[in-house]
């Protein structure tokens, strides 16, 4: 059985946050619908023509759209919502930049076949032609910390191409609404006891000067590293207790 045929009868299906990525989301989308048409967008308050490209795809997507725009993780969020009303038990993620390859998305989907209800990760790897300087340095940093927090190593923290089991994110409530969410996802996940499986993708960064990034240095790696601060007291009083409950159980 194939990836469409698979991603169709365990109903899973992708989500693309975007944000003033009009010069690269429909091309995005086209790419894939050739593995499967089950896609939601989330507009995440554009300002550019994204809405109107978007509708004039000869297969537009779900859409959902609302302004001003929120942050990432919210619009993950609502990704997600909008997946659970229309019956999809599992979910894809990639950025709309074009920096993931929409053809990889079999990838993922094998993984999952051989690791049901785990959360899969698509793993960049370093050293990609372009691959800009901060990128590497802020994925080692989280990687570091997400470490102290689980018990678990991850090469790519960072990483926006995940498929996620709908029905065990019980968390998202509480979840950060900008770029940081990623992050507090997984370490939420290890937490909960969901396996967390890296896969080997393919990533794409443009020359410098035509990559359109909304990643604010100072900023988002100011709110990482508060982020980071509460993960730890969390794992002190909930994750790690958590993590050492199970192992006793399930000896």
């Amino acid at each position: 059985m194939d990836a469409t045929a698979i991603m169709k009868k365990y109903r899973i299906g992708v989500v693309i946050a975007t944000y003033d990525n009009a010069g690269t989301i429909a091309n995005v989308v086209r790419r894939v619908e050739a593995i499967t048409r089950d896609i939601i967008v989330v507009d995440d308050g554009c300002t550019d023509n994204t809405l109107a490209l978007l509708q004039q795809l000869d297969v537009p997507p779900h859409i959902v759209t609302y302004k001003p725009n929120r942050g990432k993780g919210h619009a993950l969020v609502q990704g997600f919502k909008k997946a659970m009303q229309l019956g999809w038990d599992y979910v894809i993620t990639l950025d709309s930049d074009g920096q993931h390859f929409p053809e990889d998305l079999p990838q993922l989907v094998a993984a999952w076949t051989q690791h049901k209800d785990a959360l899969i990760v698509g793993e960049r790897g370093t050293g990609h032609l372009n691959m800009p300087r901060g990128n590497t340095m802020a994925n080692k940093f989280s990687n570091f910390w997400f470490t102290v927090q689980t018990g678990i190593q991850l090469n790519d923290t960072q990483t926006g191409f995940r498929l996620y089991p709908l029905k065990r994110l019980r968390w998202l409530g509480i979840t950060t609404s900008r770029y940081e969410a990623e992050l507090e996802m997984l370490v939420f996940a290890a937490w909960h006891g969901i396996e967390i499986v890296p896969v080997k993708v393919r990533v794409y960064y443009p020359p410098q000067g035509e990559r359109v990034t909304h990643f604010r240095p100072w900023a988002d790696f100011g709110r990482i590293s508060l982020l980071n601060v509460a993960l730890c007291f969390g794992a002190v009083v909930y994750g790690w207790p958590m993590r050492l409950y199970r192992k006793i159980k399930n000896r």
